[in-house]
């Protein structure tokens, strides 16, 4: 994410010295002024004229990982990572693999930081769970992600929608001077137009609010005539004098203004500010009554961590109270988005287990529950922040650089049904525990597969208005399919009722319904497979019972074609029953493609007569 410098404020830059010398002394002071781009250039050119060493690595390390460049962090924290370094170089070297999906990896690099910070809470997060990626990938899927016509190919982010009127920062004013960090204008607070269509257009600077410097993002009140938004202390001309750097360092600072026509006036810094620490990214409650914030002001648990303040009345504020270890790590926490029902708090994590870079999180304030990531495809390998949700439009928003640049998302919440599917007995209507429920997509994909509990349930989340089919089977029991009927939800119950298996044997052959294989195909189909459990089942009962399964097809097609496709056939039905537990031994196949027709019609077949011929018999060898 480019724009850390305003979202994550300013942070102490701390290198050794004694690993500085005359030729690191150029790249090094742009590094300290947070003129990154340029310091990269710097230390690259020390690299290509062979003076390159462990401190000269870390520092590109550390340039990439403000600009949030995951590959050339990786590379040059691996150069670094060759003699000893502290634990937050291991920890940081680890985010950028895990950016660039190199999660094996980045577990190498995550068990030398618990290894050097046993006691640091994203260290102890990791043992307790190394290898959390698969279950975050195969997390329900809450909201569908798409770009939005908003964005630039500059930095945008930090969208909130207040009516049908969106506020979002962005570096796309090309008027401004550019910023050292990231080599593009200064931040402003924009806003557009959110159409009935969906559509965002007419995007142009609050210049009401805008300053020379940073300005955004923000946050508005219920009544629409409060804002609070993050800008420099440049602006009320508060910062700290860096004379080694000949650098004036301003803070990120939370200013409140109100709105007076078309216009916002009386633009007043919040007193708990301060030039020694940042505060930055403020959510108001949509009651009015508390103010969510970042700093890393002191007493924060990390780099940057989510703040509430409470705001009286009268317009004061009570005293600022970090959220605590169930949302801040050792990590940065940030951009917090407090819900309009007053208790879940959205915020981005880059110190919680998370799929690489910031992550989104959520959690219920009101019942000291913990947090959780929300997933793909919210989240990414890359920075994921700044989740801002309209409950009113049912709408949401998104920053992210996962497509290389900080752009916004639109986030629409994925509409899901419950379905509760319950196996039972088709005859007693007892319950069948430990029956195989699978369900298929319109596609006819299986999805999951879980057994029946004790009380012959398998829950599934399921999309709103798409149809799906459940498939239910059970050892003794007809295998069948049971369709849930695309609604709105927010729940459903499918009955899947199975018959006890009643196949006719007779002393010759056991009749089964015909088995159908797709066309020119001899694979088993799921209907197939029902029917041949059937079989299985008398097989089980009987142990000396062998059977021949033989092929047959009708006489459309070539002799030779028939009997090979007829051959492969039978032989894929006898390997399912192997596959079943059935002896080899006694089960035996083959084709016999159009020689013994059950009609023989010849070339005045009808459809009926050729269904009749295309058939597979079980014949009894042996009982």
């Amino acid at each position: 994410m480019k724009n850390l410098y305003i979202t994550l404020s300013f942070v102490a830059v701390s290198f050794t010295i004694s690993a500085q010398n005359k030729d690191t002394k150029a790249a090094d002071k742009l590094f300290a002024r947070y003129e990154y781009v340029d310091a990269a250039k710097a230390y690259l050119k020390l690299v290509e004229n062979d003076k390159g060493d462990a401190y000269v690595y870390k520092q590109l390390a550390d340039t990439y990982y403000n600009m949030f460049n995951a590959a050339e962090a990786a590379k040059w924290y691996a150069r670094a990572t060759e003699t000893n370094q502290d634990a937050e170089t291991y920890y940081r070297y680890a985010q950028m693999l895990k950016a660039n999906g190199k999660y094996e990896e980045s577990n190498k690099q995550m068990q030398k930081f618990a290894a050097a910070a046993p006691n640091d809470s994203r260290a102890k997060a990791f043992k307790e769970n190394p290898n959390y990626v698969p279950r975050l990938l195969d997390k329900t899927k809450l909201y569908n992600v798409n770009s939005s016509d908003v964005s630039s190919d500059k930095s945008d982010f930090g969208a909130i929608l207040y009516d049908n009127a969106l506020y979002f920062t962005s570096a796309r004013n090309g008027a401004r001077k550019s910023y050292g960090w990231t080599d593009e204008p200064f931040l402003d607070v924009y806003k557009a137009d959110y159409n009935t269509d969906g559509t965002i257009t007419n995007a142009g600077t609050v210049t009401s609010l805008n300053s020379q410097y940073h300005d955004g993002p923000l946050t508005m009140s219920a009544d629409g005539n409060t804002v609070y938004f993050s800008s420099d202390s440049f602006r009320e001309k508060t910062f700290e004098k860096d004379k080694a750097n000949k650098l004036k360092l301003s803070r990120n600072s939370i200013f409140r203004a109100t709105k007076s026509g078309d216009s916002w006036t009386d633009v007043t810094m919040l007193p708990f500010n301060s030039k020694e620490f940042s505060t930055s990214n403020p959510s108001l409650s949509r009651d009015g009554k508390t103010l969510y914030f970042s700093s890393d002001r002191p007493g924060s648990l990390g780099g940057v961590d989510i703040w509430k303040v409470a705001v009286n009345a009268d317009g004061t504020f009570g005293e600022p109270q970090n959220l605590g270890n169930k949302v801040n790590t050792e990590g940065n926490e940030s951009f917090p988005f407090i819900a309009d029902d007053n208790k879940t708090l959205f915020f981005s994590s880059s110190g919680k287990p998370g799929l690489g870079g910031l992550d989104v999180f959520q959690i219920d304030l009101s019942n000291g529950s913990e947090a959780t990531n929300i997933g793909k495809p919210v989240n990414t390998e890359k920075d994921d922040f700044a989740f801002t949700f309209n409950g009113a439009k049912n709408i949401g928003f998104l920053s992210s650089n996962r497509n290389g640049n900080d752009d916004i998302f639109i986030v629409n919440p994925v509409c899901g049904v419950d379905a509760l599917i319950v196996v039972t007995d088709a005859k007693t209507g007892a319950i069948l525990a430990n029956a195989s429920v699978s369900i298929l997509d319109d596609k006819k994909n299986v999805i999951a597969t879980e057994m029946s509990n004790a009380r012959g349930e398998v829950k599934y989340r399921v999309e709103c208005d798409k149809a799906y089919v459940v498939q239910a089977s059970k050892d003794g029991y007809e295998g069948n399919t049971f369709a849930i009927t695309p609604s709105k939800g927010p729940s459903a119950k499918i009955d899947a009722a199975l018959q006890p298996i009643d196949v006719i044997v007779t002393p010759t052959e056991i009749v089964l319904k015909p088995i159908f294989f797709e066309y020119d195909k001899s694979n088993i189909t799921q209907e197939g497979a029902f029917e041949l459990d059937k079989l299985v089942q008398v097989m089980k009962n009987n142990s000396k019972l062998v059977i021949l399964a033989k092929s047959h097809t009708d006489n459309r097609g070539t002799d030779k074609y028939n009997l090979r496709l007829s051959d492969r056939r039978a032989k894929s039905t006898a390997q399912y029953i192997i596959s079943k537990g059935i002896d080899p031994s006694r089960i035996s196949a083959k084709g016999m493609g159009e020689l013994e027709p059950k009609v023989d019609c010849g070339k005045d077949c009808t459809e009926e007569q050729h269904a009749q011929n295309r058939r597979s018999e079980f014949l009894i060898v042996a009982q």
